[in-house]
């Protein structure tokens, strides 16, 4: 059943993206597939939450415990998107190692949740916090497409991601981790698989943390400037 939830899952996306390719025939596969991407982030966001806010059981203190249905569910759905994406990614040579070596991992660690029938609970928490900042990390680049990125929008979006994935991807997946390692359930495979996709999060985070810099150090430079010229064109007072 896993199997065939997540063939369904494959096609599914698959089919979606030819859909935005024949509505947004005059945009490159890169915006169509991150339409695809948005579309994704927002329902597995919506799907996980309800998997670990409401339905549970908690991964904090039930990391290791054997899968619900409703979790294989979230797995197999999410485990077909990278499927997708990640022979996209390949098929048009358009992300980086770092990144491909996150859809590897994200693959293998879904993979062995599902077929271990265990672990379900934290795999499902780890998606969520990994694809809680995905819709803002699309918008960013739809807004640089169409020229709005250079503003306070840009700003806000840039602001609220920086702030999620150092709070929650890095924050609380700390701690997610901690009991990952510490649970007497979780095999010895997926406490490496974690400690993989950690460090994996914060090669991210030193990226994110040096664009914040950088940005800010732009922005800084070109307020002052700015300032500077107002001060030397204002009309100065005699006596």
């Amino acid at each position: 059943m896993a199997v065939l939830e997540v063939f369904c899952s494959l096609i599914g996306w698959f089919c979606l993206y030819l859909l935005f390719c024949w509505t947004f025939s005059q945009r490159s596969p890169e915006w169509n597939c991150r339409l695809v991407t948005l579309s994704h982030g927002v329902i597995i966001v919506l799907l996980t939450a309800y998997v670990v806010f409401i339905d549970g059981p908690w991964p904090l203190t039930h990391a290791g415990s054997e899968n619900t249905e409703l979790q294989t569910l979230s797995l197999c759905v999410c485990l077909g998107y990278f499927f997708f994406d990640m022979c996209w990614c390949v098929r048009h040579q358009a992300e980086g190692p770092i990144m491909l070596a996150h859809h590897a991992a994200s693959i293998a660690g879904i993979l062995l949740a599902l077929l271990m029938g265990v672990s379900g609970c934290e795999t499902c928490g780890v998606i969520f916090g990994s694809e809680l900042t995905n819709p803002l990390l699309q918008t960013r680049w739809f807004l640089r497409q169409l020229g709005l990125y250079d503003g306070l929008l840009g700003d806000a979006v840039d602001l609220t991601f920086i702030f999620l994935f150092a709070t929650v991807r890095v924050g609380v997946g700390s701690a997610m981790f901690y009991c990952e390692l510490t649970s007497p359930r979780t095999t010895l495979i997926m406490k490496l698989g974690g400690v993989v996709m950690y460090a994996i999060a914060w090669v991210f985070m030193v990226d994110i943390a040096r664009f914040g810099y950088k940005k800010s150090r732009a922005k800084y430079r070109r307020w002052s400037e700015n300032h500077r010229l107002k001060d030397t064109g204002r009309p100065h007072k005699t006596d």
